[in-house]
């Protein structure tokens, strides 16, 4: 067996943020592996770690690590004479994260401009709500990166 020995303190924090996980978007198991990842001793686990400690199945494991790789929040790695694939959470990459983010927004801002230009007067309301939102989009466009540089200056 390959079930990683978790203290009750650790379920409790991996189920509390794996719940967080979920409610910025991932599915329940994604959150979970996150989270297995994130508070386990061993921080590079193996699948078959991954899938019986979380006592999830194979298949929804294997979905849920593909989705991960893909969305850029995991990594994976071999060990030297092992064909087993080793995961591990990304911590390191926050600027590209933030980077990435800033570019999802300036094409969620150009988008819903867009809608704007093309959308009724008559629904002058939700107009005024999608226009709020762009502005709050350009904002955090603007001041995101000032906030980085102010916290990697802090951090140095």
């Amino acid at each position: 067996m390959a079930v990683v020995n978790l203290t009750e303190k650790q379920k409790n924090l991996i189920e509390r943020l794996g719940v967080a996980h979920e409610e910025l978007g991932l599915p329940p198991a994604a959150a979970r592996i996150v989270a297995l990842l994130l508070v386990s001793d061993d921080y590079e686990l193996s699948f078959e770690s991954i899938h019986e400690t979380l006592n999830i199945s194979k298949s929804s494991a294997s979905t849920a690590i593909s989705l991960l790789l893909t969305m850029d929040r995991i990594e994976y790695f071999t060990r030297h004479g092992e064909r087993k694939r080793y995961f591990r959470v990304k911590v390191a990459n926050s600027e590209e994260q933030v980077n990435e983010r800033l570019d999802q927004m300036l094409q969620l801002s150009t988008i819903l401009r867009e809608i704007i230009d093309q959308r009724p007067a008559s629904t002058a309301e939700f107009n005024e709500k999608l226009e709020s939102l762009i502005g709050f989009l350009d904002f955090i466009r603007q001041e995101l990166p000032v906030l980085f540089k102010r916290w990697q200056a802090r951090k140095q």
